[in-house]
């Protein structure tokens, strides 16, 4: 007769005792004391269906990592002893206290079943739990028992015999808090492209263990080469949990994580059919910001508010600063005697750069925003809300955290995706994101914006407009996608659900800091050479044939209009016959039909780079002495094709960094093809809709 070995693991007062006696009828029931210790045990042996079952009651804790006698003891019986099979007793009327241990017992990859104790009781207070959604989420199986009525014990006791002759493995769909999967994420990169593999453990597991400070593991690596690299890596990580957790007690850090997680999957699997006597400030804030009805008003509102900050407050300094770098290329440009390098350094270096940096204050705003969501826990409570209604369109909340990191930078966005288990979810979630507009497109947006509205309120609605429309096109993609390419079941969603806190400026400021630093940087280098090399592009080859016939018109007319009327005509046949010129009006015929020019389509290329430099090509190959930018697109852009080119700019494919993060997220080159191809149809169908209906009404 086979043996299987059956261990009982649950906090203090969940009914293990109980529960042992209702599946062995107290047969061949031995209480004594574990080995070396005066912890005392529980001991059953008993036949169940042609096997036989010993079961050993390890005694209750509240956590396996702890110091009393009995945590100490549990943690050595689980992690030395040979077993077959785990039950966690978990107290079904206080589910997400006791969810903290088994989000432990899920680190030891044993084979586990949730046994959820006192169902009667839960019953009878109106708790309601959903089994199999819990199932999904914890990733192994869950019954529901009562040692008191002896409800779900037979199930319970047939479940642990297709467990214990089964392969299975548990795969848990939990996810931490943004801060702590940022960092889980770039150890787990750093391991995965060196290869390493330590026991068992996946690169993820490696990676939590690590920021969890697991003292076995750090003795395991601790002569092992790859801990020199390692090492700086993992301290960087600890420095932004601390940041975020506002302490440097790893264990304090450790309780948080989990607790949100518990406090997250209590959210999703239990309804309450009668409302409790009271409400903690938390509750009573959730019933009004993840009201069935008016949550999603409410965060479109304040999504609505922020884009018109943005706008209103952030167009003050934008116009500043822009001013500030125009007369500082006219003070430049009259230091320096050499043409060629006047106009390197002025047209090139400060238009292109200052044009970019001009919108810095934007895009500060924009991430003070999303911070300010993030730190005050709202935004976890966005991704619960937000579940049902992505369920509509093939997706689930858990896509809600890659797609609205999107709106920062798509780089972190398409990383944040592996978080998603299912392949399906990832890749649809991955393909919709660049959807979602990026820091990067703000200033294009921005640009346009103030160029064609002048009421600086109607301006922030319509970049509100921008990129709630982005979003839900996406979503109306991501369905078109789950019903034609990508078909399958949604995965089960989970994900921290923190308290509300007031927002840390410590917290706030390492984000925007980090993130504006970042944007300064790309300004200062990436978006520096290639403004250059777009005005080498704009200016070469030399034309000294059609310079000469224009410099003698304009010398022998005494006009000063036509004078200027020539010198422009001059700039535009210098720009026309330049091999940018060349470049853009070899595709312009690709464009043609959405109402764009040659300038415009140059630019959107340039954006295949990165979209910042979209503003800076604008403003070289638009380049007017005396005016802002803004009023020289005005000038020279119709508003239907000013319309087409936001639209363009919205669902094209993202920068070039992003597009290789997208390949090797999604795995393969090929799948950046794909989105190569399927970015740019959705963004050339939809500018074309939009230039014929805006030629249409305007």
């Amino acid at each position: 007769m086979d043996t299987i070995k059956i261990v009982l693991a649950g906090q203090p007062n969940v009914g293990k005792s109980m529960l042992i006696n209702a599946m062995s009828g107290s047969n061949g029931l031995k209480v004594g004391n574990f080995s070396g210790v005066t912890v005392e045990k529980t001991e059953v042996c008993f036949e169940h269906h042609c096997h036989q079952f010993e079961m050993v009651d390890l005694p209750g804790t509240y956590s396996i990592r702890g110091f009393s006698k009995e945590e100490k003891v549990a943690y050595e019986y689980l992690s030395n002893e040979e077993y077959d099979v785990i039950i966690n007793v978990l107290d079904s009327t206080h589910l997400q206290r006791n969810l903290l241990l088994t989000l432990e017992l899920l680190k030891l990859n044993k084979k586990m079943v949730l046994a959820l104790n006192m169902a009667d009781e839960a019953k009878k207070e109106g708790i309601d739990i959903d089994v199999k959604q819990l199932e999904k989420i914890i990733g192994v199986p869950v019954v529901l028992v009562s040692a008191n009525t002896k409800e779900g014990v037979d199930e319970l006791l047939d479940k642990i015999h297709d467990i214990a002759d089964s392969c299975y493995r548990p795969k848990s769909n939990i996810t931490y808090s943004d801060a702590m999967e940022e960092e889980i994420l770039d150890i787990q990169k750093f391991l995965d492209d060196r290869g390493f593999k330590i026991r068992d453990l996946s690169s993820r597991e490696i990676a939590t263990r690590l920021l969890f400070e697991d003292k076995d593991l750090y003795k395991e690596l601790r002569d092992e080469p790859i801990m020199i690299e390692l090492q700086p890596l993992v301290l960087k990580a600890l420095q932004h949990l601390y940041t975020h957790h506002e302490t440097k007690n790893i264990k304090e850090i450790k309780y948080n994580e989990y607790n949100a997680i518990a406090r997250g999957i209590k959210m999703e699997v239990i309804k309450c059919n009668r409302a409790g006597s009271g409400k903690n400030l938390t509750k009573k804030i959730d019933d009004v910001l993840i009201h069935k009805y008016f949550g999603i008003p409410i965060f479109l509102f304040l999504m609505w508010g922020l884009f018109h900050l943005i706008f209103t407050i952030g167009d003050i300094p934008v116009e500043i600063i822009s001013r500030a770098f125009s007369s500082f290329g006219a003070w430049m440009g009259s230091h320096i005697s050499n043409e060629f390098l006047r106009n390197v350094i002025v047209d090139g270096i400060i238009a292109g750069v200052g044009a970019v940096l001009s919108f810095l204050p934007n895009i500060i705003l924009l991430y003070i925003g999303i911070a300010l969501l993030e730190t005050t826990g709202y935004m976890s409570r966005v991704a619960f809300l937000l579940d049902g209604f992505f369920h509509k369109f093939g997706l689930h909340g858990k896509s809600f955290i890659p797609l609205v990191t999107g709106f920062g930078c798509s780089v972190p966005a398409y990383m944040a995706a592996r978080t998603l288990k299912s392949e399906k979810d990832r890749l649809i979630t991955l393909f919709i994101i660049g959807f979602m507009s990026c820091g990067a497109r703000l200033p294009i947006y921005m640009l346009f914006t103030s160029a064609f509205i002048e009421d600086k309120s109607i301006a922030g609605n319509v970049l509100f407009v921008i990129y709630i429309s982005g979003a839900l096109l996406g979503l109306v993609m991501a369905k078109i996608l789950r019903v034609v390419v990508f078909k399958g079941e949604d995965e089960p969603f989970v994900m921290e659900m923190p308290k509300y806190r007031f927002p840390s400026f410590k917290l706030i400021w390492h984000t925007v800091y980090n993130n504006a630093k970042g944007y300064v940087k790309k300004a200062g280098s990436f978006i520096l050479l290639a403004s250059i090399l777009v005005w080498v592009l704009a200016t070469y080859p030399s034309q000294k044939g059609i310079e000469e016939s224009y410099i003698a018109k304009i010398e022998q007319t005494q006009n000063m209009q036509e004078k200027l009327d020539l010198e422009n005509e001059l700039n535009v046949k210098k720009l026309e016959n330049s091999y940018l010129g060349q470049i853009g009006k070899a595709t312009e015929p690709f464009f043609r039909p959405l109402g764009f020019d040659w300038k415009m389509v140059v630019a959107l290329e340039s954006g295949l780079a990165a979209k910042e430099i979209v503003v800076s090509t604008l403003s070289i190959l638009y380049n007017g002495k005396g005016d802002t930018l803004a009023n020289r697109l005005r000038d020279s852009i119709p508003p239907a094709s000013a319309m087409a080119f936001i639209v363009f700019v919205m669902l094209y494919l993202p920068c070039l960094a992003a597009s290789m993060v997208f390949a090797k997220e999604a795995g393969g080159y090929k799948y950046l093809v794909y989105l190569f191809i399927f970015t740019t149809a959705t963004a050339w169908i939809f500018s074309f809709i939009t230039y014929k209906a805006v030629e249409l009404f305007v």
